[in-house]
């Protein structure tokens, strides 16, 4: 122990009678961490602080509302005995798992809560188990330093932190992806014996994985990846002590995806029909052809036309420039270690090249298939913790051998990436709750990405633009806005759901835009251009539009009279 421990010690024993033993205690633990550690642990009582506080300023996204409704089926689907199959005909929902939804519907009886309200803070608290799973996975492969780093890193990438609220598919199936990859690094550390309980946490992580969306099927894959690097680098591939040693390995993950497999079934009621469904699910996601649009680079295209590199270009123009560049260097010193063997261990290389997999990997496939996507990064959240893993890895490695050069290096290298990441989450911070809609400088920022690129997608200026209508009412029709016998019709590019929760009986929902009182729509895919009304409220943020309320009674009365 410090003397400054032991000084504060004295200090709180002095002060609390009684009480020596524990405070020696208590003081003496938090000295013999590492102080990494406790800033990591301190992110964490932060984040869970923050999603607390912050859950109820998010949004009903457009899909929530059915996302929902799946779930109450599968519900109802188990207690009528398997007799009610109506969760087999809500459009092609049943080609999902169903596990976040129908845990939502059940916690919905018993919590005193909104139901979307609930299914926020579940996203929420979700999204800080995938942050605190990339943290672990860094920790593991670089140190408490890589752990912190990466669990900064992903704090402050607003496609993660912006979407862990309300994008509740894609968020529970990146952490459970993330938990599965922690797990998976642990037992390949021990092959072809790991231990019992790294076999159980990685087939319970891709049990919910695949109880939320069929490419928690990819995780098999990672697991054959991971084997083959284990083998003893003096063992021939086909050798017969290889083959034993591949042949163990795969027994030892058995139990495993036994696990993941109950869980699937129980949470995917479609994929217990036949044995043979959860590759055709695969296989459907990859032939969705929907009459959706999405944009690149101020050019539409329908979701099966996008370019090739639709992805990747997202992914560099959307995540944090040192996210990006700290991936890029854990990736590029594992490539040279693999020439200069004395560079860096086996076994951590190898942990790094199962991390780059599960970062590269699904994009490649996405590339190389051509595969439909749209909504930016919304299909490709999964990557971003392994991402954020080789980000914390490479930037502390960047500063540790820096820092062995020079320790003044090593400094200004620090000097560097608290800034660098503080900007970005000063960034996030004026977004609120706009988080996810971050662009990185290489577009410039937001303001270079409006109208060229994806922005407000699932409509969550909702609720603020509606308060702004009702503003705008009351201040320039007082009386007629509370007189209980008037309505408005409103118009919205957009769901039902987040309007009706959101407005007053005054305000009703109009299904033709043409004809209704006032139009709401964001500024993605210039939806706010269908209407040519006044703009009464405009809803930005860093002085960048995002959307608009647009009065068309006059455009109406002119219509009348003309």
């Amino acid at each position: 122990m410090t003397d400054l421990a032991r000084e504060a010690a004295g200090d709180f024993d002095a002060r609390v009678p009684g009480r020596k033993s524990i405070a020696r205690r208590i003081v003496a633990a938090a000295a013999a961490r590492n102080p990494y550690d406790l800033a990591a642990l301190l992110l964490l009582v932060v984040l869970t602080g923050l999603v607390i506080a912050t859950f109820r300023d998010y949004a009903i996204t457009n899909d929530e509302w059915i996302q929902h409704r799946y779930g109450e089926l599968i519900v109802a689907y188990y207690r009528s005995g398997f007799t009610d199959r109506a969760v087999f005909e809500l459009d092609n929902l049943y080609l999902y798992g169903g596990l976040f939804d129908s845990v939502a519907v059940l916690l919905g009886h018993v919590v005193p809560m909104d139901v979307y309200d609930l299914r926020h803070l579940m996203c929420g608290l979700i999204g800080l188990g995938g942050l605190a799973a990339a943290m672990a996975t860094a920790r593991l492969i670089g140190g408490a330093r890589a752990g912190l780093m990466a669990g900064v890193a992903l704090a402050v990438c607003g496609s993660w932190y912006g979407t862990m609220f309300h994008h509740s598919k894609d968020i529970p199936l990146a952490a459970a992806m993330a938990g599965a990859l922690y797990f998976l690094l642990r037992a390949a550390r021990d092959l072809p014996t790991p231990k019992p309980r790294d076999i159980v946490g990685f087939g319970l992580m891709t049990g919910a994985a695949l109880g939320i969306k069929v490419l928690g099927l990819l995780l098999v894959g990672y697991v054959g990846v991971a084997i083959l690097l284990s083998m003893p680098a003096a063992m021939p591939l086909t050798s017969p002590p290889a083959r034993r040693f591949v042949a163990g390995a795969v027994v030892r993950f058995v139990p495993a995806l036994a696990i993941a497999y109950v869980i699937m079934i129980v949470t995917w009621p479609w994929s217990a029909l036949a044995p043979l469904n959860p590759i055709r699910g695969l296989f459907s996601f990859a032939e969705f052809h929907y009459n959706i649009r999405t944009v690149l680079d101020g050019t539409v295209y329908r979701m099966a036309t996008i370019p090739r590199l639709y992805v990747p270009i997202y992914i560099l123009i959307k995540l944090p420039l040192l996210m990006l560049a700290g991936a890029a260097l854990a990736i590029t010193l594992a490539a040279i270690s693999a020439l200069t063997p004395s560079a860096l261990g086996r076994r951590t290389r190898n942990q790094i090249a199962i991390v780059a997999f599960a970062a590269v990997f699904p994009v490649l496939c996405e590339v190389v298939a051509h595969g439909p996507a749209f909504c930016g990064l919304r299909h490709f959240l999964f990557v971003l913790p392994p991402l954020a893993v080789l980000a914390g890895v490479g930037l502390h490695w960047t500063v540790a051998r820096l820092a062995a050069v020079s320790r003044l290096l090593g400094v200004l290298a620090l000097v560097i990436v608290v800034p660098g990441f503080g900007w970005n989450a000063i960034t996030l911070y004026r977004l609120h709750p706009y988080q996810f809609l971050v662009f990185n400088p290489l577009v410039g920022g937001l303001e270079g990405a409006s109208r060229r690129y994806a922005m407000d997608y699932w409509f969550t200026i909702m609720p603020e633009a509606v308060d702004g209508l009702e503003a705008y009412l009351d201040r320039t029709e007082p009386v007629l806005s509370r007189d209980p016998s008037h309505s408005y019709s409103v118009a919205i590019c957009g769901e039902r759901a987040a309007f009706v929760k959101k407005a007053r009986p005054h305000l009703r929902w109009a299904e033709i835009w043409e004809t209704a009182d006032f139009f709401i729509a964001p500024t993605h895919m210039n939806c706010d251009r269908d209407s040519q009304g006044q703009v009464v409220v405009t809803v930005k943020r860093l002085g960048v539009p995002l959307g608009y309320v647009k009065d068309q009674r006059p455009i109406l009365r002119s219509r009348r009279t003309g």
